[in-house]
């Protein structure tokens, strides 16, 4: 009888356990859907490029859902993600192969297009942002794209609100620099 007990008892514990993960995995699922067109607006800001960007949002996702049972407010949690995000693009550019390579959304032998129209204001923008490096453009993301507050980027980046003021003056020194030199270019020195 006493081994019919605790048979009957690993039954209902598997039960449970297994009403638990469906309503864990269910949880998860929706935050995921409800989320991810920002988180990947978030990537793709981080990394310029539209499938690194949906690589790190779910390689972002995978570890959220690992670690889904450990987060104690889920309130914080885009915070979190964003973290994640944030830290798994810098240790993408860690590693020396990435270094090497390379995206371009048209092939380089293909001509311009002499009467194409001229980029928008926003794509200009932009273009500067890219060549921002790595700190000054995640605090620039998470700062004005993201519209968070100077304390919420320094805890996303692991720095201090000094630090994110900082590389934010020099991002946007950076970008002030840039937009004057373009200014002064004549339209012959364009070309």
């Amino acid at each position: 009888m006493g081994a019919a007990v605790l048979e009957a008892d690993e039954q209902t514990g598997a039960a449970v356990g297994a009403r638990d993960k469906d309503a864990r995995d269910r949880e998860f699922s929706e935050y995921m859907q409800a989320r991810q067109p920002s988180l990947l607006r978030t990537a793709y800001l981080l990394t310029g490029d539209q499938h690194t960007a949906e690589d790190l949002v779910q390689t972002a996702l995978a570890k959220l859902y690992l670690s889904w049972d450990k987060v104690q407010r889920h309130e914080a949690v885009d915070g979190y993600v964003r973290r994640i995000l944030v830290n798994e693009h810098n240790s993408l550019w860690r590693r020396a192969w990435k270094k090497r390579e390379t995206t371009a959304s048209e092939l380089p032998d293909r001509p311009a297009d002499p009467d194409a129209p001229s980029a928008t204001h926003d794509a200009e923008l932009w273009a500067f942002v890219q060549t921002l490096p790595r700190k000054q453009r995640a605090a620039i993301v998470l700062r004005y794209y993201e519209e968070l507050s100077e304390a919420e980027t320094a805890e996303i980046l692991g720095v201090s609100v000094g630090t994110v003021k900082s590389q934010t003056s020099r991002a946007l020194s950076a970008m002030r620099a840039r937009v004057g030199e373009i200014a002064h270019l004549s339209p012959q020195e364009e070309r």
